[in-house]
């Protein structure tokens, strides 16, 4: 079988392996995979690469979703110059010649779009260098990555990008993505293949909306399936063999990563320790990231403890900044501390509450004009037009506490904050 995974280099006489996934590699957009809601025909998305109108954007989804091969048919499509920098290979000083030259391509009338793979692991002195050159036009980036743009890209330089959040790949796309592999020549088309009845969708369901963990595991199977005479022949047994329990079990990207969250965070609302820490292992065991689990650690703190011990939330967000300075393994009796504190500590959860209805009337209130009372008189025309009028001091207050109206009119009298005998 090993015909399948090789490809023919300048030199005939050297031949090197080729994985499924990337010989499988979407071409244009008729042929890309799942993201409906951004680059199907007339979305925005669609539109901007098709004119070659591209902006600066960062490209934000789980792994295995199409942001790496988008960015090479925005490639292909574009007449700029196009630039692919890694993080794990590009020093401060490369990032800054790189740069430099599109500075100069650009004052000659050519665009140069900058993609950069994992943009989250580029630290902050190399983002740095990027802003000016984005901030004038030199480059047009292009930033994937798996992580939340906001906590992992500098504010200054995320203003400057559209975020397009990239979904996992729905059961159907996973499953048109594995037929294409199958039939395509560039595939297993070559070959005749046999397979139990409903193969393609249990790997489809296995990859949890990653294709290319899709294309891998089918790549897996069909390797190590029976090849006689231009024909593979696939077992159940072979099938069993190829996906692992533990795999199927916990998948970062997939399902189950949300539901093992879920169950970690249900204990944890719920006082129950032993299950938080058998799901903290569990987690930690799969691959998770631990910042992650540290980030959702602090909203259990405010959503779940609140007011009824406000140290809850310290403790979180020390645990997720002795999370990002240490890392694995050390960090995880960090994570297991502060999870068995937040387990221990007395519940409220008057906070979300109150937060939830007030965001409810903010929805529909959000015209209401502000009492004259609580305005800032900050030129003489909103003087004259009466803000500021009857405000009174609080501190000035015998108990620090004034019946002055600070509510629209129309809600007046509205209460969300609501005490329990705990917060």
């Amino acid at each position: 079988m090993k015909q399948m995974l090789l490809v023919e280099e300048p030199n005939e006489d050297v031949k090197v392996f080729e994985p499924l996934a990337s010989r499988m590699r979407p071409r244009d957009l008729e042929e890309y995979a799942g993201q409906r809601h951004l680059l199907a025909k007339g979305k925005l998305l669609r539109n901007l690469i098709e004119s070659d109108n591209i902006p600066s954007m960062i490209l934000w989804g789980p792994p295995g979703v199409g942001k790496t091969t988008l960015a090479s048919i925005i490639a292909e499509k574009t007449d700029s110059r196009f630039i692919k920098l890694s993080a794990m290979t590009s020093g401060i000083k490369e990032v800054r010649e790189v740069m430099e030259r599109a500075e100069s391509s650009r004052r000659n009338g050519k665009k140069t779009i900058l993609f950069l793979d994992e943009i989250h692991r580029f630290n902050k002195a190399q983002q740095d260098v990027f802003l000016p050159f984005v901030e004038k036009g030199s480059v047009i980036l292009i930033g994937a990555t798996t992580e939340n743009p906001s906590f992992e890209v500098n504010s200054a330089l995320l203003s400057w990008c559209r975020v397009f959040v990239m979904h996992p790949l729905e059961q159907e796309d996973l499953e048109g993505l594995l037929e294409r592999a199958i039939h395509d020549p560039r595939g297993f088309g070559d070959y005749e293949v046999t397979m139990p009845e409903g193969m393609v969708s249990m790997i489809a369901d296995f990859s949890k909306g990653d294709g290319r963990t899709a294309l891998n595991t089918l790549e897996t199977i069909l390797m190590n399936g029976d090849l006689s005479e231009g024909r593979i022949t696939v077992t159940m047994d072979g099938i069993k063999e190829c996906i692992s329990r533990k795999s199927m079990m916990y998948d970062k990207g997939g399902e189950e990563h949300n539901q093992v969250i879920s169950a970690f965070h249900e204990s944890i609302r719920n006082s129950d320790v032993d299950a938080a820490l058998f799901w903290l292992a569990r987690m930690l065991d799969a691959g998770e990231d631990p910042i992650w689990i540290a980030r959702r650690m602090t909203h259990a703190a405010a959503e779940d403890i609140g007011l009824a011990d406000t140290n809850a939330l310290h403790v979180a967000v020390d645990c997720f900044e002795a999370v990002r300075l240490i890392g694995m393994p050390e960090c995880a009796v960090h994570l297991a501390e502060a999870a068995m504190y937040l387990c221990l500590a007395p519940k409220s959860n008057s906070v979300i509450l109150a937060y939830g209805a007030a965001r409810k009337d903010a929805e529909t209130h959000d015209t209401d004009p502000i009492p004259l009372a609580v305005r800032a008189a900050y030129t003489k025309l909103q003087k004259d037009l009466g803000y500021g009028k009857d405000y009174q001091y609080p501190h000035s207050a015998p108990d620090k506490i004034t019946d002055m109206q600070c509510m629209p009119d129309s809600l007046v009298g509205t209460r969300y904050y609501r005490p329990s005998d705990q917060g």
